[in-house]
This record gives structure tokens, sequence and C-alpha cells, in this order.
């Protein structure tokens, strides 16, 4: 058994990260939920039982084993020190420590056995680099990928639970004013996620090239990534064209991605089957289809994939993470 904290639980991610904790069937000894003062005293459910939620502050975590962390990086900033001085193993959602050489990052289908070599802390990655390397897996066991193109069409829960209302908002009112995102996002799309990182990419688009690199032990891979808000409530899609070091087939990709573990092989255009975001929310599998000859990339192959970014892309992820520790 483990005692374990959540810091943030009581935000969208924190209570997956609860519900995903049951549905792991992770043996829990003591279970501690953290949050903000204004939400300390509130009562959530664990395995039909109610547990108070606690004031985030220092102190808070001794007698822990394992403290997922669903708080802003300058919080899992500011609590970590804190965390591994109270001998827990600290796995964090957050950007705060994914590129640190001593922090493992960690998918646990593609690198589990990386999360044994922690200093204390783990990082979960970003929720479309999950999704995407979870959908590539299998095709970088046939053959080392090189590079990727890719465009992330992300839903609107991604910023969180003000996201969802403004998105709701919208559709209701064609004058309700945006405030989440810079644009109107109902009937819209904004080729825009993140901040500027220099030469016209953001830093959401780093991302899936700089983890993806750490997490597939790829040191080379290249990466293009356009990443795009779109009208959807949960679940992002992503598409990806890639070149690995020897030319692939269509069937053996099919074939590998079929057998693998974590992934739903959805690939019949001809009945109209493939990946969405309607069919893929609210569960932990990533459904992959549209596989294809790409006609860019010699031997290349082209491919769409969706998922649910709260669960696999972020909470169930990290609940995994903890039976790599095992």
């Amino acid at each position: 058994m483990k005692n374990i904290g959540i810091m943030g639980a009581t935000g969208a991610v924190g209570r997956q990260m609860l519900q995903c904790l049951e549905e792991e069937k992770i043996e829990v000894g003591v279970l501690k939920l953290f949050a903000s003062k204004k939400s300390a005293g509130s009562k959530l459910l664990f395995n039909g039982k109610e547990v108070t939620v606690e004031e985030l502050k220092h102190g808070c975590f001794e007698g822990l084993d394992i403290v997922l962390g669903a708080v802003s990086a300058d919080l899992a900033r500011e609590f970590s020190d804190d965390i591994v001085q109270a001998g827990a193993v600290f796995i964090d959602n957050s950007s705060a420590f994914r590129l640190r050489d001593d922090v493992p990052l960690v998918v646990p289908e593609i690198n589990g056995k990386d999360a044994k070599n922690h200093k204390g802390i783990i990082s979960n990655p970003n929720c479309s680099t999950i999704i995407s390397l979870m959908a590539v897996k299998a095709i970088n066991q046939l053959s080392k990928i090189e590079c990727m193109v890719a465009s992330t069409y992300q839903a609107v829960s991604g910023a969180g639970k003000q996201g969802i209302e403004e998105l709701e908002g919208e559709i209701k009112d064609p004058a309700y004013p945006p405030s989440v995102f810079a644009y109107p996002i109902a009937y819209n799309c904004i080729p825009c996620i993140g901040a500027d990182s220099g030469e016209g990419y953001t830093k959401e688009e780093d991302k899936l090239q700089n983890e993806g690199r750490k997490i597939m032990h790829l040191p080379n891979l290249n990466v293009t990534c356009t990443c795009v808000r779109v009208p959807v409530l949960r679940s992002h899609s992503i598409s990806i064209s890639l070149k690995c070091e020897r030319p692939l087939s269509v069937e053996e990709v099919r074939e590998a991605i079929r057998k693998d573990e974590g992934v739903v092989l959805m690939d019949d255009l001809s009945n109209a089957r493939y990946p969405m975001p309607i069919e893929t929310s609210d569960q932990n599998l990533v459904y992959v289809g549209r596989i294809r000859n790409d006609k860019v990339f010699d031997g290349g192959i082209a491919l769409f994939c969706a998922g649910d970014q709260i669960r696999k892309g972020a909470a169930t992820n990290a609940v995994q993470i903890i039976r790599c520790l095992d």
C-alpha cells in the first residue's frame, strides 16, 4: 500500500487522477487531497468514502510515498523540495521539470523503465506529446523515426474549465466576449497555442520535438508542429506524417498498431471508421487511423490519431507511472 497525495485535487485533472486511482486499482493506504485555501474543507469521494480537502501549504507532505501534481509549473517548483525532503516521489503534470536531465519524462508504455532513475521527481509529458507518441510508438519499433510533421487539433478543455465555458457561452450568444482565447473559438479554429518561442514557433509546438526526443530516446528526432485550438469540448486529435530509417508499408504499420498496447486501430475509410474526439473522450486509449503512404516523405507514413487529453494525456498517464515504481 502507498500513501498518496494529490496537489490540485479539486481541478479537472486532479479529480480525474482521483478517479484513475480507483480505476487502476492502486492500493492506497492514506490519501491526502490538497488544494487552495478557498477549496480547503470541501469533500471528494474516493472508493465510496468522503475525503476532506486540505489546504496546500509547506510541510503538508509528511508520511506520503507519492504526490501527484495537478498544479501550475510555478506551484510545482515551489513545493517540489518539500515533497522530496518528506521522502515522497513527486509525479508532476506541469511543464516545470520535463526537460531537466535529472528528471525522467515518462510514458509507461514507451519508457516506463526510465521512471526508476528518478531523484525524487518524475515528469508527466505534455498531453499532445503523449497522444502523438502513443500513436507512433509501434512504428518506431519497426524502424526508428527520423522526422515528423504534425498538426494538433486541441480541445478547449485543454485550457481548463474556463475554455469550456467560453465555447458554450459563445454558442449561446455570438456577442459573448472572448477572454480565455485571443479570438472567438465557436465556429472557428485558432492556429496558435502557447507563447512565441522564436522562429515563428510557439512553446507548445516545441514540446513534441523536445519531449519526443527524451521519451523515445531519439536525440536527433526533428519535428515541425502546428498547434490549433478547435471548438471541441474534449479529446485532442493529431495529424502526423513521418519518415523512418527504412521505408515502411501501410500493411506492416497497420499490423504493428493492431497488436500494440494502449492503442486502438480504427482504420476503415470505406466504412467511414476513423479516430474522432467524440469517440475517444472519457476513456484511456489512443485511436489511430487514416494510415496511408505519405506523398512527400519517400517511404513515409501519414496517420491521424485522437485521445482524451485529460485522461491518457494527463491524469491516467500520471497514475500509471506509479506502477513503474514497483
